[in-house]
């Protein structure tokens, strides 16, 4: 297997259409004067599919990466008899992102975070001396813990208290990943704030969250496996979201890929769920408001806290900035709906007999969307749809293991003092 050269790219400003080189770690565009993701733009048009042994970076051409990092697994895409027969579905892909060897598919943090954290570290210079750092309801933090140990990458983590049983490993990490934790009652904008502070310190760098084309690009693969699998574009493209990155990252390559010329010219429709009680970004697009609508944060945390799919609970998501979620929606005629955890629950039983395999709670409430989309005729019998099943086989991984977890070295109140934070996340590695 050959190394992969760094691939070739420029960015470009959504909002102005400005195209400028990446300094390296460029999150935006300086001199744009509104809020604006920028995307990378590939030199290859026509993507070159590279062997299974490559893992993710089957698709370097169209990830904005320097290297290639060892362990990494790609999303696997595969047509549906089961749940296809069950729904009355003649022309249903699954994209599945998980542990379930059975069908090639071997990410072992069972989440399709993995996409974005190989992608992600890929991106860093390997000589990079600052600390990467990330902000997490769980599987991101799983997935960038397990990719950096591997790899040897400084890693600071920020979760809840709450989401801590979520940081399952199969061993012990490698000492270069550390964790910090928001106090029990904090939710995941709360891990982000405390990260926010870190930041103030010259030791730490920015992952991005959805500003960074690597995470992005990354998440876009899975769309890539279902297209260069299929063999065209889909119909229909049906996704759980709590920030929405993965959805607008569907919308981006769906636009390359046409582009590209050899799988149609289609538009996929997004089908985006949010699990209720928490729906901000449903509430919003209801009411047709390019910004989210108020939502007190007490009433935020609460909300979070009752619904099962933890992992959807952003409250600050890029919905509105320019090339956000409401763009996308926009341009792709789409539509988002809301699920109930017994709504949910009912989608993961059904996947399970009817596919085979455990799925994660937002993979259910995805599910839970297309059979709504089904039972109200929003879906044509015949139309190619594809189905992200962004997590699953966890019980089928953890089977006869004895797992490690990751324990925070600091846990901070809410309301953090900022010199407080700095002082000891620094301490942290400075240990090292």
């Amino acid at each position: 297997m050959e190394k992969i050269t760094p691939t070739s790219y420029t960015l470009e400003c959504v909002a102005t259409g400005r195209e400028f080189e990446d300094e390296g770690w460029t999150l935006e565009d300086r001199s744009c004067k509104t809020p604006s993701l920028v995307r990378a733009k590939y030199a290859k048009k026509q993507i070159e599919v590279k062997s299974d042994e490559y893992g993710l970076y089957k698709f370097a051409d169209w990830l904005p990466v320097k290297r290639m990092l060892s362990g990494s697994s790609a999303p696997v895409t595969y047509k549906s008899k089961g749940l296809a027969q069950h729904l009355g579905l003649e022309n249903l892909w699954i994209t599945f992102n998980g542990y379930y060897p059975a069908i090639g598919a071997h990410m072992t943090t069972c989440s399709f975070k993995e996409t974005e954290a190989y992608s992600v570290c890929a991106r860093a210079e390997e000589n990079e001396e600052r600390v990467l750092v990330v902000a997490s309801a769980g599987n991101t933090a799983r997935a960038f813990a397990k990719v950096c140990s591997d790899n040897n990458i400084k890693l600071l983590l920020s979760v809840p208290t709450d989401n801590l049983d979520a940081l399952w490993f199969e061993k012990p990490l490698n000492p270069c990943v550390k964790l910090i934790a928001c106090e029990k009652g904090g939710d995941y904008f709360d891990a982000i704030y405390l990260s926010t502070l870190a930041l103030k310190s010259p030791m730490f760098y920015n992952e991005g969250g959805a500003k960074n084309v690597a995470r992005r690009d990354g998440m876009s693969t899975t769309v890539l496996s279902a297209v260069t699998t299929i063999g065209q574009i889909p119909d229909y493209y049906f996704q759980a979201v709590g920030s929405g990155t993965g959805a607008i990252a569907a919308w981006e390559g769906n636009m390359r890929l046409k582009e590209d010329g050899r799988f149609g010219q289609n538009t996929m429709k997004l089908m985006v769920a949010q699990n209720a009680p928490f729906v901000p970004m449903f509430d919003a697009w209801r009411a047709d408001s390019r910004k989210m609508l108020p939502y007190e944060d007490d009433k935020a945390r609460r909300d979070a806290e009752i619904i099962d799919a933890k992992v959807l609970s952003n409250r600050r998501p890029p919905y509105g900035i320019s090339g956000g979620l409401y763009d996308a929606l926009k341009a792709t005629n789409g539509e988002v709906f809301a699920v109930t955890n017994a709504q949910a629950r009912k989608a993961r039983r059904l996947f399970k007999e009817t596919e085979g395999v455990d799925i994660y709670s937002a993979a259910g409430v995805a599910l839970s969307a297309l059979i709504k989309a089904v039972d109200d005729g929003k879906v044509e019998k015949d139309a190619c749809i594809m189905l992200n099943i962004t997590g699953g086989g966890e019980a089928h991984f953890k089977e006869g293991k004895d797992l490690w977890y990751l324990e925070p070295s600091l846990t901070f109140s809410l309301t953090p003092d900022e010199t407080d934070v700095v002082e000891k996340v620094e301490a942290l590695f400075k240990e090292e």
